[in-house]
């Protein structure tokens, strides 16, 4: 991923030296459990250990000469071992390393965005409090519908994020797997020992039934969850993007006193943060199609797998990590705009209250088929006639002759609609 949208602890992460620095740990760990059961001369693993070190020059080299990155690294290490360099990789093929030394890495990976999650949804929470009781329009179709609050907005991103983490610790938690099985996955040429000790010292599981490489359904998960996780941004993102339309302007970004909105127009003040989150996410999701792809994979193993993942991996979680902290930034320097809020609900001049009205006809004794009809016809002619929704339902003559006064003017009062709030809260927030 280019350095524009990664940050730099998730780029080390996958970097090559990262990646080596655990091939070479799962290789040091099978020489112990291999020294543990007596398979290979005591004191090998402390000698390797003391001179083995990874040389990303040197696999360069050696990979343009064998065309085999694997044999590369192992040549590379052995080359500064001496002869205890026998033993390394010692009845083991290359996917025992790769696939131990990826399961680790992408569990790391996963950590730091648990650790993103965790400081958005603080966020949306703080943001979600403050403004529990802050009266806005909520839209369906893009059209007014009926009053909600802002905190309950943020509410709904908070539960959908958090949603989002349980899924990749799940994801997580299939992804941690040990194989270290040998050529075809029988153990012929490796004990099974070996494969328990390296998965305890590295905190993984040893894969259930292997073939010479780990099944990639569990790969294939870890890629759902991140494109999952990338539609939930792109929503929140979409979302602050309407918002801050001109006609709407309940929310702007942060705008800093240097920042430019147009080469051509000093007016402007544009949500790039958003629509940039909305282009990562399309990012993320196309990532998640060839991960996928890479679960059918020829008898015990192909190598179609791999490009595949030494892309789409690094890349999906780089641009995970970077929108999240960006989505992060955006909202903890949101500017809420409560009186465009009001203002945005009163232009619809009580018309949220058709369905308050609606039912309170039906209460009555009404048809639902009637009541809608009258009801309707009065919405219609405030619209037409500029009028509030109120005073057109007081000139329905069989409407009024049903319902009051009063009823009418508590339907149209946004507070009435604000009454399970507090329910709804406990209930998003019931797990912290």
């Amino acid at each position: 991923m280019i350095p524009r949208y990664s940050r730099m602890e998730m780029r080390q992460l996958w970097s090559r030296e990262h990646s080596y620095s655990l091939w070479l740990k799962v290789e040091l760990l099978a020489l112990e459990g291999m020294e543990a059961i007596g398979k290979i001369p005591s004191g090998t693993t402390e000698i390797v250990r003391s001179r083995a070190t990874v040389d990303v020059e040197r696999i360069a080299v050696l990979e343009a000469q064998v065309h085999h990155e694997v044999i590369a690294f192992l040549t590379s290490v052995s080359e500064q071992v001496g002869i205890e360099g026998r033993f390394i990789h010692y009845g083991m093929t290359s996917s025992d390393m790769l696939d131990t030394a990826l399961a680790v890495q992408t569990c790391e990976a996963i950590d730091l965005l648990l650790a993103e999650i965790d400081d958005l949804t603080n966020t949306l929470r703080q943001l979600a409090e403050e403004h529990r009781g802050t009266l806005c329009l909520a839209r369906t179709h893009g059209r007014g519908a009926e009053p909600t609050t802002f905190g309950l907005k943020l509410a709904g991103f908070f539960a959908e994020f958090r949603r989002s983490a349980r899924r990749l610790a799940e994801a997580r938690r299939e992804m941690a797997v040990c194989k270290l099985a040998g050529a075809v996955g029988t153990y012929a040429t490796i004990d099974p020992r070996v494969e328990n000790f390296v998965a305890a010292a590295l905190s993984l599981t040893p894969e259930t039934v292997a073939t010479q490489a780990v099944a990639r359904d569990r790969h294939a998960s870890v890629m759902t969850g991140l494109a999952i996780l990338a539609g939930a941004i792109e929503r929140l993102a979409t979302e602050l993007r309407h918002l801050q339309r001109q006609e709407v302007e309940e929310v702007a970004e942060g705008f800093s006193a240097t920042q430019k909105g147009s080469s051509a127009m000093p007016h402007k003040r544009n949500p790039i943060f958003s629509e940039n989150l909305t282009g990562l996410a399309r990012l993320i999701r196309a990532s998640a199609m060839p991960v996928l792809e890479n679960i059918a994979l020829w008898h015990e193993r192909d190598m179609s797998h791999s490009s595949v993942e030494r892309v789409a991996l690094p890349d999906a979680f780089s641009l995970c990590d970077f929108a999240l902290a960006r989505l992060s930034g955006i909202m903890r320097g949101l500017e809420v705009r409560p009186d465009r809020m009001r203002a945005n609900l009163d232009a619809m001049r009580g018309g949220f209250a058709s369905q308050r009205v609606l039912l309170s006809l039906i209460d009555a004794g009404l048809s639902r088929e009637r009541a809608y009809a009258m009801v309707q016809q009065a919405a219609a002619r405030a619209v037409d006639q500029g009028m509030t929704f109120r005073d057109a339902a007081l000139l329905e003559p069989e409407l009024t002759t049903h319902i009051s006064v009063e009823e009418i003017d508590v339907a149209t009062d946004p507070a009435c609609y604000l009454a399970n709030v507090d329910f709804i809260f406990a209930r998003a927030f019931a797990e912290l």
